[in-house]
């Protein structure tokens, strides 16, 4: 593999399996990602001459390495928890947002419906928020190939400054109700929550109040839609082991959220203040909430009040002082909800 990976992009291996990657820091000679899709007989996706079938939720994604593929299961002593890394070697095909964005573009006459609604979705955000293509890419089942009609149309979006130019396209869009861009329906949302509640525990009153204000999830024409929101390597300080994580416990919160300037981006992060625990370790004050799951951007907004359940983690970065945070989505337990 020649260039780095990151969140958005693929993987295949040597053994047909095909995994997401997570995050935009991985360890030394492996990739931090999380298997998709998998070979299987009975299974609803064809590509090729090949039959698989998706897996989605990450406890069943765990259950499946664990049982059939344990060779891609580490304990990382940097994160100090199992995680799904796949060796460099055995990395057949690295499948790119913008390259294959770049493919619709040149094929354009010979696309199916689902790929002529990205590109058409994709040129709209171009146009609507004044991004370039390279700041534009395609993720998903498409980019692999092993799409159904039903998929969603997965965009990628790079760089801070363009991720905050579509994101305030999109507020603009939703807003208006002649739009090609519509937020979700409760009729919609009941189907979402139907789906993420198999992976988030959270009640659908709850959900409903978080979900229905996101924007950058939603319906472009018959199409559901998300888009993933990346900061460009370039602002990316962070290197895989000038940080440890060691786990104090789950807890569940109140805090107040004092900052909402990374919640679009993945991973989302929210700075807190006023943490009260009420359940778990007593522990320091945490300081931010963190996922690396794309369903827990958008999910605050600053002077709001929150509840929380995940893990709490002692963040310990080279010359810093320490701090703790809570790491949202490892769990179907963890949540995170308004309050008032």
């Amino acid at each position: 593999m020649k260039q780095r990976a990151r969140e958005g992009d693929f993987i295949e291996t040597f053994d047909g399996n095909i995994f997401d990657v997570k995050g935009l820091v991985h360890p030394p000679g492996k990739v931090i990602a999380y298997i998709r899709f998998t070979p299987y007989a009975e299974g609803d996706r064809k590509r090729g001459g090949a039959i698989y079938r998706k897996v989605y939720p990450l406890h069943e994604r765990y259950e499946l390495l664990r049982e059939r593929f344990p060779q891609y299961l580490f304990y990382d002593k940097v994160f100090n928890e199992w995680l799904c890394e796949v060796p460099i070697e055995a990395i057949k095909y690295h499948y790119q947002p913008v390259y294959y964005l770049r493919n619709l573009r040149r094929k354009r006459k010979q696309l199916t419906q689902l790929q002529k609604a990205t590109l058409h979705f994709a040129e709209f955000l171009k146009k609507k928020a004044g991004v370039s293509w390279n700041a534009l890419g395609v993720s998903g089942s498409l980019l692999v190939g092993l799409h159904t009609s039903k998929s969603d149309v997965d965009l990628v979006v790079y760089g801070s400054q363009n991720c905050s130019k579509i994101y305030d396209s999109l507020r603009t869009l939703v807003n208006h109700k002649s739009s090609l861009v519509k937020p979700y329906n409760v009729e919609e949302l009941k189907r979402l929550f139907d789906f993420r509640s198999k992976d988030t525990a959270m009640s659908f009153e709850d959900f409903v109040r978080t979900e229905s204000r996101k924007v950058l999830q939603g319906k472009f024409k018959a199409y559901e839609y998300f888009i993933r929101c990346m900061k460009e390597w370039n602002e990316i300080n962070e290197r895989y082991g000038t940080v440890h994580y060691r786990p104090l416990g789950n807890a569940k919160i109140t805090a107040t959220v004092t900052d909402d300037s990374q919640m679009i981006f993945t991973p989302c992060q929210y700075a807190i203040d006023n943490t009260k625990i009420v359940e778990g370790p007593r522990v320091e004050s945490t300081r931010e909430i963190v996922s690396f799951r794309g369903r827990f951007c958008e999910q605050a907004r600053k002077g709001e009040i929150i509840m929380a359940q995940g893990k709490i983690e002692k963040v310990q970065k080279e010359g810093e002082e320490e701090f703790n945070r809570m790491l949202l989505g490892n769990n179907v337990s963890d949540f995170m909800i308004l309050t008032e």
